[in-house]
């Protein structure tokens, strides 16, 4: 089994920056592709980025692409979601997800374990 919990999260102007973690524990992440994950009041929940077990292969939705930057630390257990030029439409929870394959998904129904979310909230 592996338990995540995110933090960071936390209320913030448009155009600003937040770094949301990942941390890990029941097993090692370094095997697990790592994914985040958003979900506003309403909406359904979406993709938002994904690194594979080395980090050497990143993704990101298109609406976070050149704001959002995620990577890992294996030493640590952790993965991190560094973004910037924060925008209202970012308002959501955020959560993290792992994969324990060598696939990197972008689909939520693909990733085994979840974290309960970190709220964050972009005011304009």
């Amino acid at each position: 089994q592996v338990q995540l919990v995110e933090s960071g999260g936390g209320l913030v102007q448009t155009g600003g920056s937040l770094r949301l973690s990942c941390a890990a524990s029941g097993r090692t992440l370094s095997m697990y592709s790592m994914g985040w994950f958003r979900q506003a009041p309403g909406k359904e929940r979406e993709f938002v980025a994904v690194i594979n077990w080395s980090g050497r292969s990143v993704h990101y939705s298109d609406s976070v692409k050149g704001r959002f930057s995620i990577s890992r630390d294996n030493a640590k257990n952790t993965v991190y979601l560094q973004m910037s030029s924060l925008e209202p439409e970012d308002t959501a929870v955020y959560l993290c997800a792992a994969d324990g394959s060598l696939r990197v998904p972008t689909r939520g129904s693909e990733y085994h374990y979840w974290g309960q979310g970190t709220q964050v909230t972009v005011s304009s």
